[in-house]
């Protein structure tokens, strides 16, 4: 381990690539950390009747959860620039642990919706996961290893629908939250066994991390354009799969199972992760974001086509368009990683808080939306919102020139 310690702390000009059995813990860490902020979804239709609440009760479960994400990113990740990553990462598995036993406990919905904010908070670990990552790796292989990290990260998000809709209609939605629970705290242990120390970048004190974090952002437009670009996406990202489980229950009659079932349509956009990266690290990430930005728009968009279609054609649709759209967008997200943590090694936790609070913020405000959305105008409402996010994220692509 003191080999490791030696080797492997930030940004050495190595050319060793990391283990296989550490990448992979930490991709896995990375994908059931998140996973925690996403089974909820598709057992919205079901929590709602068991804690006697109303849709709009019920609908501010994920939005809390992407709440308090993206206060945890924004607040909690500038600490992995001051102290030992690695002792960060433990802390936030116990935590994310005992927050998903609240959650599986929750008497009520107040409760619930406390602990889901709790859980956003906690669920942080993921973001420091990621740039440990990078950290870790040689330049010459950044792109590779945190593509296949994330991959790691957006399986787990996907999974997490099919997961937990599975579970909920066998065993309920409390034993999916307890499982979780369990998940976490075996991979905290994982973690403990294969991760080395970090040396921190700086020795700045919290306030003066929060405050360079405005500096950083005023300074790299590459940052601004990435985050605004990437958020645009969550919006579109958000308002399909925060509604997808209502809309399949009101319209098609379909249970939570059958809602986290398309979730295995979104895991194979997830593929893209590693080749992403892999693109970037030999040409460049901008042809990667625009292509990624232009498949979310017409994927979005070809639903517009679903009231021509029989039944049976429309779900075919809807699959094959969230296998379009999570391509793009996870594609889009590691190019954009790949620029930012290049910017400044020594500030690679700020410049992902930055990016990733934009992102959860785009989450929340698509959970928002879309709900809203779903209420007025019915899914076309949530398809012309997803559309517009896409067209937004893609026309910010096409007007930076450099990146």
């Amino acid at each position: 381990m003191s080999e490791l310690q030696n080797t492997q702390n930030l940004d050495l000009a190595d050319t060793a690539a990391l283990p296989g059995k550490m990448v992979f813990t930490l991709a896995v860490g990375a994908g059931l950390s998140v996973a925690s902020l996403y089974y909820s979804q598709p057992m919205l239709g079901i929590m709602g009747p068991s804690l006697n609440a109303t849709v709009s009760e019920t609908g501010m479960v994920p939005t809390l959860t992407q709440i308090g994400y993206a206060l945890g990113i924004l607040f909690l990740i500038p600490l992995g620039d001051r102290f030992d990553r690695r002792s960060i990462i433990l802390l936030k598995s116990f935590l994310l642990t005992v927050a998903l036993l609240m959650c599986g406990f929750a008497p009520g919905i107040h409760s619930l919706l406390l602990t889901s904010l709790l859980i956003g908070v906690a669920a942080t670990l993921a973001q420091d996961i990621v740039p440990a990552s990078a950290a870790l790796a040689p330049a010459a292989q950044r792109g590779k290893t945190v593509g296949t990290v994330m991959t790691g990260l957006l399986v787990g998000i996907l999974l997490s629908r099919v997961v937990s809709g599975v579970v909920a209609e066998c065993f309920g939605w409390r034993a999916m939250y307890q499982l979780a629970a369990v998940s976490v705290a075996l991979v905290g242990f994982a973690l403990w066994r294969v991760l080395p120390r970090f040396t921190p970048g700086t020795d700045m004190s919290y306030t003066a991390l929060l405050l360079s974090m405005r500096h950083l952002w005023l300074r790299y437009k590459t940052l601004r354009r990435a985050a605004l670009s990437q958020g645009l996406l969550s919006v579109g990202f958000s308002a399909f799969w925060s509604t997808l489980a209502i809309m399949l229950n009101e319209t098609y009659h379909l249970g939570s199972g059958v809602a986290g079932a398309f979730g295995l349509a979104g895991a194979a956009g997830a593929l893209a992760a590693p080749l992403a990266g892999k693109l970037a690290d030999r040409q460049g990430p901008a042809k990667v974001t625009q292509l990624g930005s232009a498949l979310v728009m017409v994927s979005f968009a070809a639903m517009f086509l679903l009231p021509l279609l029989s039944p049976h054609a429309q779900l075919v649709l809807i699959v094959l368009s969230a296998v379009g759209f999570d391509l793009g967008v996870q594609a889009t997200l590691v190019s954009h990683q790949t620029l930012v943590y290049g910017l400044e090694p020594a500030a690679r936790g700020r410049l992902n808080a930055l990016l990733f609070t934009v992102v959860f913020i785009g989450m929340a405000v698509g959970s928002a939306l879309g709900s809203k959305a779903l209420e007025l105008a019915g899914w076309q409402g949530v398809v012309a919102l997803a559309t517009l996010a896409g067209a937004g994220s893609l026309l910010v692509r096409v007007m930076s020139r450099r990146v």
